[in-house]
């Protein structure tokens, strides 16, 4: 059974090759913060090329609890009326995020340090996700949390009537985390400081930039100290959202191992705290030419010719990780089509995801006749060549979009078909999956 509903079993056929335009939707994580901040700026904030995926449509319905006005005018194209920074309005129902620990971390970030109460829940994949990281350091603004056993949803969250600025070192890599400690400072005196060892996903510092925030970032030799004068007023901006990197990496890893296959993938974002998978393709001998480099919304971006080709196991090193940690279950496919052995560390991350993925990537493909071994930390495939994957298993998705999607494409280049247990996931992040690879030639069935 879904989260979402009843599951829809879907198939993964051998595929001829893959031609043809793939227009991917746009970036999830600049999606959702585009919401937030637009309701936390002062005056209209209009969006464009919004992913309208399950997740952020989520943290659209959770931005109007809070007291924003958020409007669709057509696809993709957005505005929110925002409330400005400690102005949110005690929601009067339950917050459901549905799939997204972005949209939950996030959202308990932006309502931490003003005085109101809001409970959060999710679908069940959500629920069993820890949610400490985010509520520890939230604590010390003076925000109190009351979850479920380890921290999970549903939870309370009480914001703090007379938040502090705080000084906080990440422990993990986290991308989430962090925006959540900067979101929460915003409506606390003085400065708050992030510091990370490991550079995460940069959006949440160039969008605050843009709407309006004094916010620094320090190259130090504790890693990136970012520090955030409190209590800005926000303004409004016109965003433009690029074509998310993720989801692009589906098509891209189809195209690479299914024979003959020759694709155009426009306009997507080449942030450098996000195109770790692409760096890694072209180190196993990946096709891809990155053309017409540009800059949009604020985000570099660049069009991508994929082309099939014999690819090469490798070592990925673990410092990459935060890069392309939604990812690993695609490049396992791509893996597991590639000569020799390739090795993931530094993914212990994928344990605590929308999955387990590392725990669910080894079964399936286990399942599928590939050889893998893991550890906490290590996920370890011995490709089979191109074409080699024997396939002709049902692998499970545990209601995870990128497991979902992630067999489907071993499926499309496997000798037997593929199938997984629930398909519905998929509509969290890339609703239009199944027709613009079927656009491309992909051979997906329901039922």
């Amino acid at each position: 059974m879904s989260g979402h509903g009843i599951a829809q079993v879907m198939t993964a056929t051998k595929s001829g090759p893959l031609s043809g335009r793939a227009e991917v939707p746009g970036d999830k994580s600049i999606s959702h913060r585009a919401l937030i901040f637009g309701a936390m700026a002062v005056g209209e904030t209009k969006i464009t090329g919004l992913l309208e995926g399950q997740d952020v449509l989520d943290t659209a319905s959770a931005m109007r609890a809070f007291g924003a006005e958020v409007v669709q005018h057509g696809a993709g194209a957005w505005s929110v009326h925002g409330v400005g920074v400690g102005g949110f309005r005690e929601p009067d129902a339950v917050i459901d995020c549905g799939n997204s620990g972005t949209g939950v971390r996030l959202i308990m970030g932006c309502m931490a340090t003003t005085a109101m109460t809001a409970t959060f829940t999710g679908d069940a994949s959500l629920r069993k996700r820890p949610m400490g990281r985010v509520t520890d350091p939230l604590s010390l603004f003076g925000t109190q949390a009351y979850g479920r056993k380890g921290g999970r949803l549903p939870m309370t969250v009480v914001g703090a009537a007379n938040p502090v600025p705080v000084r906080y070192a990440l422990p993990v890599a986290s991308a989430q985390v962090k925006s959540a400690v900067l979101l929460a400072g915003l409506n606390a005196p003085g400065q708050t400081v992030v510091i990370e060892r490991e550079p995460t996903r940069d959006h949440s510092e160039r969008m605050l930039v843009g709407f309006g925030a004094e916010l620094v970032v320090e190259r130090t030799s504790e890693g990136n100290v970012i520090t955030l004068t409190g209590q800005p007023e926000l303004r409004p901006q016109v965003v433009a959202v690029p074509r998310d990197p993720s989801s692009a990496a589906f098509p891209v890893c189809a195209a690479l191992i299914v024979e003959g296959s020759d694709i155009f993938v426009p306009g997507v974002s080449q942030n450098l705290t996000r195109n770790g998978i692409y760096i890694t393709l072209v180190e196993m001998g990946a096709d891809i030419t990155f053309e017409n480099p540009r800059e949009e919304g604020g985000e570099p971006v660049a069009d991508l010719r994929v082309r099939f080709s014999e690819l090469r196991g490798i070592e990925v090193p673990p410092e990459r990780a935060p890069s392309m940690i939604d990812e690993y279950p695609v490049l396992a496919v791509v893996a597991a089509n590639a000569v020799g052995r390739t090795v993931m560390r530094g993914v212990k991350e994928l344990r605590v995801k929308e999955s387990d993925r590392i725990d669910a990537m080894a079964r399936g493909l286990e399942a599928c006749g590939v050889r893998v071994e893991e550890d906490e930390d290590t996920l370890i495939v011995h490709g089979m060549g191109a074409g080699g994957v024997p396939g002709g298993a049902t692998c499970a998705t545990h209601i995870d979009h990128r497991i979902a999607m992630a067999f489907m494409v071993a499926g499309m280049a496997s000798q037997k078909p593929i199938t997984i247990d629930d398909a519905s996931p998929i509509a969290t992040s890339f609703p239009l999956f199944e027709g613009l690879m079927t656009g491309l030639g992909a051979k997906l069935t329901k039922g």
